[in-house]
């Protein structure tokens, strides 16, 4: 493999650079710089999508969704040099940046074994930092940008602090692989194995002519060599093995998990209230556990990978980025800590705050009358209990219609009373809008476009709270260990809730429903080309992994009960009106 340089759309291109890692593997990045010379400042990626690869050709329906829906994201540049959820170069060097895509350690052009978040390839990940900040174009200064995977790697590397590193802009990426990612309130999300399938296998290092071709060079994305499948395998860490093995928070999540007190770099951590199962929670615990003294927090709506690409996005990154890589005043420090979109039915309102969770949030219970199955202010007198099919549909409780407009935004947070026939049981929590007549009315969530307001997941025995990180709107659960119920005995659980942001007109209320299986839209399901399944409401992040679930121990009654010392509720953050 040979690199080569060209001078192209007013960009000076180097293809596939060398950077040689510390056992002798040789990563390949593509470089883009100003025509200039100079020293310029950095934007680096590092991921195993496939540096090569077009965001038109490997996420067609994404970019058609992108392209119709939002026009401005496309507009500015020839598009030739897009890729899936990492900056347009054209959209960067003119300004005067050094664009770095690398490809990560057994993806794209760079050979080596695929372990994601693995303590290797964060190491990999310090070392591209570092080579670029010492490069005859650099200014000394790198800054790490991008969505998902290229946000989720940022936490973890930049906690190494990288001496050349200058800021991070972590986009809809997670910082806890456990609760996440892999297990939801402990129960196994199958996301990563299918993710894995179709994202990852696709453009491993080795398919060679096997791959796609680069639609701008013509060469093999995956490399020139071609490996057999049994060393494509061998060369890949398998996350459903991974998963199998690793069912408790152990010391291979450890690894894989952000030690996010020692990040010191300036953080614009950006979420998406959508981002139910991956893309949300990690960027609102990263920004608040963050040690750096210059950190912010910006919460969005809207599929998860198109205002990352809009002049919105790209406008806020480079004000970002200008005032720690370049050293220029741009006002970013005047910014409050926080930038919320604030969701409404038909709109999103853009609202600055100070504080996570906000100022002045009412902490309110609303009790779940388990005999006319609804949410009240007031727990209701003596005792009651409702059984469900432990792995069905469960049961709905209703607020009464709201009486004028009312914003809930914040963490919320559950307590339920629970026994089971069986030794365990999974919740799943589903918090919904709806209208006047009835109906559920769903939003555009980071994937699947039918999302409820929120989400939330326990395995009854992985009930154990973290004391001293437990916080009353965040309870924390170890996951370090099994306590099996005891059939028909009541036990007391703390379920997180995702955080949310819904403005609920007058006349309209909300529901909660404590399910036995994922949340299921009620309408027409939804494809993408880069998720294996159809869409019902919950993207790709489903729990339907009949070794995770076996019947024998979940597959029988669920009953919640409530009365004399058994306070259910839910708890939601009001804001007040001002």
């Amino acid at each position: 493999m040979t690199q080569t340089t060209e001078i192209r759309d007013n960009m000076s291109i180097e293809w596939d650079v060398p950077i040689a890692m510390d056992d002798g593997i040789v990563l390949r990045a593509d470089v883009y710089k100003p025509v200039a010379p100079g020293k310029y400042p950095v934007i680096m990626t590092y991921g195993p999508y496939g540096k090569g690869l077009s965001f038109q050709e490997g996420y067609k329906t994404a970019w058609d969704l992108m392209a119709a829906r939002y026009p401005d994201a496309l507009e500015g540049s020839s598009n030739k040099y897009q890729a899936w959820e990492v900056p347009d170069p054209e959209k960067w060097v003119p300004d005067g940046y050094v664009c770095i895509r690398v490809d990560s350690r057994g993806a794209g052009r760079s050979p080596g074994k695929i372990d994601h978040f693995s303590l290797r390839e964060t190491l990999d990940y310090y070392q591209c930092i570092e080579w670029a900040g010492v490069q005859p174009w650099s200014n000394g200064k790198v800054g790490l940008n991008g969505i998902s995977y290229y946000g989720a790697n940022q936490w973890l590397v930049a906690s190494m602090r990288p001496p050349h590193l200058a800021a991070i802009c972590p986009w809809e990426g997670y910082s806890d692989a456990y609760r996440e990612s892999t297990f939801h309130g402990g129960i196994l999300c199958s996301f990563g194995k299918n993710w894995q399938e179709i994202q990852v296998k696709t453009v491993q290092h080795g398919r060679g002519d096997r791959g796609p071709r680069s639609s701008v060079t013509g060469e093999f994305v995956c490399g020139d060599v071609n490996l057999t499948e049994e060393e494509l395998e061998a060369n890949r860490g398998d996350m459903s093995r991974r998963a199998a093995d690793h069912r408790f928070d152990d010391e291979f999540f450890e690894e894989r998990r952000a030690k996010l007190s020692q990040l010191q770099v300036p953080v614009l951590s950006a979420a998406n209230w959508g981002g139910q199962g991956l893309h949300l929670r990690g960027n609102i615990e990263g920004f608040l556990q963050a040690g750096s003294s210059k950190k912010w927090l910006e919460i969005h709506g809207g599929e998860h990978w198109t205002s990352f690409y809009t002049r919105y996005g790209v406008g806020l990154q480079k004000q970002f980025f200008d005032q720690y890589l370049k050293g220029k005043e741009t006002g970013w420090e005047e910014r409050p800590p926080v930038l919320l979109h604030v969701r409404h039915v038909d709109r999103f309102v853009e609202r600055a705050e100070h504080e996570w969770p906000l100022a002045g949030t009412q902490w309110t219970k609303l009790y779940l009358d388990l005999d006319g199955q609804n949410l009240s202010p007031e727990a209701a007198d003596g005792t009651s209990t409702v059984t469900f099919e432990a792995m069905g549909d469960g049961v709905r409780f209703m607020s009464a219609p709201f009486e004028q407009e009312t914003e809930i935004t914040g963490p919320l947070a559950c307590k339920l009373f629970v026994s089971s026939t069986t030794p365990d049981a999974d919740l799943f929590l589903v918090v919904g809008l709806y209208n006047p007549e009835g109906k559920e009315v769903v939003f555009q969530g980071a994937l699947d476009p039918h999302t409820p307001v929120a989400q939330g997941w326990l395995r009854a025995s992985r009930r154990e709270l973290d004391p001293e990180r437990t916080l009353a709107w965040r309870p924390l659960h170890t996951h370090r260990s099994r306590q099996p119920l005891e059939p028909g005995n009541p036990v007391e659980l703390d379920v997180e809730i995702w955080p949310t942001s819904i403005v609920v007109p007058g006349g309209w209320r909300i529901g909660l429903t404590v399910r036995g299986k994922d949340y299921e839209y009620q309408g027409a399901a939804t494809h993408l080309s880069n998720v294996k399944f159809p869409m019902k409401g919950c993207g790709p992040f489903l729990h339907d992994d009949p070794e995770d679930r076996p019947p024998s121990v979940f597959a029988g009654r669920t009953t919640l009960h409530a009365g004399e010392s058994m306070s259910s509720y839910l708890l939601v953050p009001i804001i007040p009106q001002r």
